[in-house]
């Protein structure tokens, strides 16, 4: 069985802005993540560690709050890929899916079908038949 069949006359849609900001993502990621590391060095710096109760209160929230906006950025990135991906494979080709009869059509069954009239759809010769 051959996946992910493109369906003939099928076309893509024009590139937006998924490219542009899937492109951008590792960028977001870096920066994202050396700047609140940054303000923590300097924060760790201008306070020292020789300071009162206070002041290693004070640092030790910093540090949580650091960890809080690199975990949140690494969030957002990563939510942010999968969408890139999921508009670009919508924007990509059509393809062919198995095809498989509906039970409930327009006309429903008068009776459940039988177990031989199932394995027959399932085995694929009414789909021969149906061309």
């Amino acid at each position: 069985m051959k996946w992910l069949q493109k369906l003939p006359g099928s076309m893509r849609s024009p590139a937006g802005t998924e490219w542009w900001v899937w492109r951008k993502l590792p960028w977001i990621g870096l920066l994202g993540t050396l700047v609140p590391l940054g303000g923590l060095v300097a924060t760790h710096l201008v306070m020292g560690s020789n300071g009162s109760d206070s002041e290693a209160r004070a640092l030790h929230l910093a540090n949580y709050i650091c960890v809080a906006v690199i975990l949140f950025n690494w969030t957002m990135v990563i939510t942010a890929g999968i969408g890139c991906v999921i508009v670009m494979v919508m924007k990509g080709p059509g393809y062919v899916a198995d095809s498989y009869r509906v039970s409930h059509s327009e006309a429903p069954r008068a009776e459940i079908e039988s177990d031989e009239e199932a394995d027959q759809y399932r085995s694929g010769s009414w789909a021969s038949k149906q061309k």
